[in-house]
């Protein structure tokens, strides 16, 4: 136990020093000691860094920490109720949901309506973010109306699989009806980006997560007789399929959430939990959901790092730097794994 506590407090420092270096890091270069002064509430320090930092590069820390922790939280809770070591958060399409949510506001009203509602500013924002909760909620609901029906993990995840396949058909086919300009539109909307989120869209976004994230923990008992398997936790009077319903909920949920305001981020659902069960070393849920979050975060503040390293212009899309990073990560794990597995 104190092993596992100090890799948390190890874990929460290094989140705080890499908040720090994505406050540093930008095409204007601020001191340290002058952010520290802005972020105290000092008036006196420059306008335009003031701007710089409550505006711009704040914003894009908090969103990508509580982003990464939701991502990465909805990923065990998949991988977990599923006992499938690729389970992630869009592995019930949920995420292509979102998708074909904001591809109906983005790829369809301006053919409707002869104006697209992503090229009228804030109220084009608002239209697509509340697509993709809309999207995601939709494809929840049929999931949760499927899983009522079957009673095997596996035909539900197949069933989950075909449904993205279903909504990508879709898009592709908005996508062919569609003017090259909204096309180019939907395209960016999906690279993914924390830096999509600010002002009061920011508090509200971070004020949800920071809601939603420790309720997961009520999950901590149903989850960890799901790992005993589904006949040994029902004898000990688990209800499997509303345990089942309620993680699908919790992870829809965060997933919808995520993606509505920073755009489908891959990789972090998947990679985290693996990366989080190899640090602590332990299946304890009541350790996991909360460390996992906190790698989530860590994972996803580097991930912002080097898509505004120095040298690029402008900003990498975020999606493939956490492809860049998270695909190691789940190498590197699966061969630790199956390494220990030859040496027993």
């Amino acid at each position: 136990m104190r092993r596992i506590l100090s890799l948390i407090i190890m874990l929460m420092v290094t989140i705080v020093v890499l908040a720090i270096v994505n406050l540093l890091i930008g095409s204007v270069k601020i001191p340290v000691t002058d952010i520290c002064r802005i972020l105290v509430g000092d008036s006196s320090e420059s306008e335009i860094w003031q701007n710089i930092i409550w505006k711009s590069r704040l914003p894009q820390v908090l969103t990508a920490i509580v982003a990464g922790a939701g991502l990465a939280v909805s990923g065990l809770l998949m991988q977990t109720v599923f006992r499938n070591p690729l389970a992630g958060p869009s592995v019930l399409g949920i995420s292509n949901g979102s998708a074909l949510g904001v591809a109906f506001v983005v790829l369809l009203s301006g053919k409707i309506g002869g104006v697209a509602l992503s090229r009228l500013g804030y109220l084009g924002d608002a239209a697509m973010s509340i697509a993709a909760i809309i999207g995601a909620l939709a494809v929840m609901l049929l999931i949760l109306w499927i899983a009522q029906k079957v009673k095997g993990n596996v035909t539900l995840l197949i069933i989950g699989v075909m449904i993205g396949y279903l909504a990508n058909a879709i898009i592709g086919v908005l996508k062919f009806l569609s003017p090259e300009e909204d096309v180019k539109a939907f395209v960016v909307w999906g690279l993914g980006s924390f830096s999509r989120v600010s002002g009061d869209e920011m508090i509200l976004f971070v004020a949800l997560m920071s809601i939603l994230l420790p309720l997961t923990c009520l999950l901590i008992k149903p989850m960890n007789l799901l790992l005993l398997g589904d006949r040994y936790a029902s004898n000990l009077g688990l209800n499997i399929r509303r345990a089942r319903m309620l993680v699908i909920i919790s992870s829809g949920v965060l997933v919808a959430i995520v993606t509505a305001y920073c755009g489908p981020i891959m990789f972090i659902g998947l990679a985290v939990p693996h990366l989080a069960r190899a640090i602590f070393r332990t299946s304890d849920h009541g350790i996991l959901i909360p460390t996992t979050a906190f790698c989530g975060a860590a994972l996803a503040l580097i991930c912002n790092f080097i898509a505004r390293m120095p040298g690029f212009e402008g900003a990498l899309p975020v999606n493939s730097v956490t492809a860049l990073v998270g695909a190691p990560v789940i190498a590197a794990v699966l061969f630790r794994r199956r390494k220990d597995e030859v040496s027993e």
